[in-house]
């Protein structure tokens, strides 16, 4: 099959020139704000999210632009529950619209959908577009986006904990040899990499339950727009902070001390500090998903 390349942005806009091995390989983003965006026009919650379907198709364009191999979506939380039931109503058939209105075209790009979340409480017919798009592009390898429809951190660790102890009084797995790779492999989605780079829209500064376990060491990144204002530009901007972070994981470079101490590296880097780290530019007015 042919591969339908993405559409160009309508501004003309290029992905940056970011050398191949500081492009994050797995990217999650909480898509927050479509409650405000709307809010500041006078309009219902639910027009933010119809407004926000958008952002996300042209995200993932600019993901694939990019080369980013992995791509996570946190579209529908546990705790989303709590709104108020019209509106889970509206985000149930709102998602489950999305998926099957948008599948064949993500396919076309050669993109493979993967699901993470909780069966319990999620409409059947969710759950059947979910399965439909994952089956029709299992063989897909330009990009994997993984929608998290009822998803949260803390369940799916609190689901894994509860398997293995349940393969453990089976005599399936023996307790001495649980550890994290075990642990991981119990997860909604082994196969997915840990979490490089995690971005959050609308200025909201935290993680709120997201895939906790694999963005253990992911670079934070939180922008002012609103969700359905951000389109793949916001999301070059985030990569482009990403490859100025000096990611250390836990480890250290010794200090080069040079005259007068002052601890400049190779290059005059101080060492620990971002290489040239572009500064976030807040957004003039705007706003994004599900906040």
């Amino acid at each position: 099959m042919t591969v339908r390349p993405p559409e160009p942005h309508p501004s003309g806009s290029r992905p940056p020139a970011i050398p191949r091995d500081l492009v994050p390989r797995h990217v999650a983003i909480v898509m927050d704000g479509d409650g405000r965006w709307a809010k500041q026009r006078g309009l219902p919650r639910t027009e933010g999210h119809k407004v926000g379907e958008s952002a996300l198709l042209d995200v993932i364009m600019g993901a694939i632009e990019l080369g980013i191999p992995y791509l996570s979506a946190y579209a529908f939380s546990t705790e989303n529950w709590r709104r108020s039931p019209d509106e889970v109503r509206f985000l149930m058939g709102f998602n489950r619209d999305v998926i099957h209105r948008r599948r064949d075209l993500l396919n076309e790009m050669g993109v493979r959908i993967r699901w993470a979340g909780r069966r319990r409480r999620l409409w059947r017919s969710v759950i059947s577009e979910l399965e439909e798009a994952e089956r029709m592009s299992a063989g897909n390898s330009v990009l994997t986006l993984q929608f998290c429809v009822n998803y949260g951190g803390r369940a799916e660790i609190a689901d894994a904990a509860a398997a293995i102890a349940a393969d453990v009084a089976a005599g399936k797995v023996r307790p001495d040899k649980v550890d994290e790779k075990l642990f991981a492999r119990y997860l909604d989605e082994p196969e997915m990499p840990d979490v490089d780079l995690f971005v959050r829209s609308s200025g909201e500064h935290r993680t709120s339950n997201f895939l906790i376990w694999q963005a253990h060491y992911a670079e934070l990144v939180f922008l002012d727009t609103l969700w359905p204002d951000f389109d793949r530009r916001h999301l070059w901007q985030a990569c482009e902070i990403y490859a100025s972070r000096d990611r250390r994981y836990g480890g250290a470079i010794p200090n080069s001390v040079g005259p007068g101490g002052d601890g400049v590296g190779p290059g005059g880097r101080r060492h620990g500090t971002p290489r040239d780290a572009p500064t976030v530019v807040p957004a003039d007015n705007t706003a994004a998903h599900g906040a």
